[in-house]
């Protein structure tokens, strides 16, 4: 096999636990475990419903429920369920340690980056006055509204700005884009995943010029670490990640970093606020602190030794497939977005007599069942992946100990099966 080179708990510290601790004081560890024996019994209520789980050979999709989270920020989550809180004060407390952990100026949990693309886009509109907060979308009287983005940046999330009651100018060159602002023009926004003309570098610098805030949707940017705060100390003055992506909190929480002004703002626009934009994107106490303890846990995560394991389970896999005849397999890493190996697999059609659509609707349909990568098969380009018709693609990185021969062993068997003579 060939590959292509790339370019515990909420801490106990004192800080670490300003978020988690105020849905926690009270209750000692010990009470808190000895009441979770005592509880009833769990019910499975996926086989009680008849939904049916999956091994995730795929990756954090949302569709596919994105990650799960480590042990740590379960039970994170399971103390912070027991009582209930101030969530205004929940917020202040998780955001003003999020930002010391994050090295910006301000941080806020959303409800998901689609969310936090809401609520901070709502913050640039609005700057936080009660009466537009109450106006948008419906009366934009008065109020800045023009949004700039690359032609090649408009995506599947342009829905959750013009929530806000924008408009958006599209640009292609970086000439386009200086000459795209005017007295209307309230934000510029760059999808982070996305190709363009226009770097971040210049994007910042012109947008700043004209004294206009950037936003960035970097929402399945992690890892690596570091971009957690690459962004905002780039000059973005508003970034999203995904919670419940590389971050591995759950899934319906997300993070909106930036400038202080704006997180204030933006907080104006979000619930627990009523008659808001963001009123029905709740984000409950558990989640807050869930998301705390996840970033705690990311953080503290050796991405050597973590790409490594990706790299063995990969490895693994393609040993499992050597055997058939045509068979190639190659790791991939994308350059943004999803940054973690991949396995590539790719075979001779004529040798090995089906798609790469029907591979996965045959380990869909299997026992267990497994899903692997959506750009298997020639589906749109996911992850950074380009597929075609004769690929498959593996995304190790949710797979639990174990599973990888499980999808090794089953991938092995459908495509031996297919093998003609």
């Amino acid at each position: 096999m060939r590959q292509l080179s790339r370019r515990k708990l909420l801490s106990t510290g004192a800080q670490a636990v300003v978020a988690g601790t105020v849905a926690l004081s009270g209750l000692p560890a010990a009470r808190a475990r000895a009441s979770s024996k005592a509880g009833a019994q769990a019910v499975d209520y996926y086989q009680k419903l008849g939904v049916t789980p999956f091994i995730n050979a795929a990756g954090t999709y949302t569709v596919l429920s994105a990650s799960t989270m480590p042990d740590e920020v379960q039970a994170a989550v399971a103390l912070a369920v027991k009582q209930p809180v101030n969530l205004n004060e929940l917020l202040d407390a998780s955001g003003a340690y999020l930002a010391k952990q994050l090295h910006c100026e301000a941080a806020l949990v959303t409800a998901g980056a689609a969310a936090a693309l809401v609520v901070g886009t709502a913050a640039c509109v609005t700057l936080g006055n009660k009466q537009s907060i109450l106006d948008i979308p419906t009366d934009m009287s008065g109020l800045k509204n023009e949004v700039i983005v690359q032609k090649t940046h408009r995506y599947d999330y342009d829905h959750a700005l013009r929530n806000c009651g924008i408009r958006f100018v599209d640009v292609e060159t970086l000439e386009q884009y200086e000459q795209a602002f005017t007295e209307r023009t309230v934000m510029a926004h760059f999808f982070n995943a996305a190709e363009g003309k226009i770097s971040r570098e210049d994007w910042i610098r012109v947008a700043h010029q004209h004294g206009v805030p950037c936003f960035n949707d970097a929402a399945a940017d992690v890892p690596p670490i570091s971009n957690l705060w690459k962004y905002t100390q780039m000059g973005f003055d508003l970034v999203t990640f995904s919670g419940g992506k590389g971050i591995r909190g759950p899934q319906c929480t997300g993070l909106l970093l930036g400038r202080k002004d704006l997180i204030e703002a933006a907080k104006k626009n979000n619930s627990p606020n009523s008659n808001t934009i963001g009123r029905g994107m709740k984000v409950a106490k558990e989640e807050i602190v869930g998301l705390v303890a996840a970033v705690d846990w990311f953080l503290k995560q050796d991405e050597a030794a973590t790409e490594a394991e990706y790299r063995s389970r990969a490895d693994r896999i393609a040993k499992q497939l050597s055997t058939i005849p045509t068979v190639q397999t190659q790791i991939f890493i994308p350059e943004v977005a999803n940054h973690v190996p991949h396995l590539l697999v790719t075979y001779d059609q004529n040798r090995v007599k089906l798609t790469g659509a029907d591979v996965m609707q045959k380990l869909r349909q299997g026992k267990p069942r497994i899903e692997l990568n959506p750009a298997t098969g020639g589906s749109p380009a996911s992850a950074g992946l380009q597929g075609g018709p004769n690929t498959i693609v593996v995304g190790v990185w949710m797979l639990r100990p174990g599973e990888d021969m499980i999808v090794a062993k089953r991938l092995q068997e459908v495509l031996q099966q297919a093998v003609s003579a």
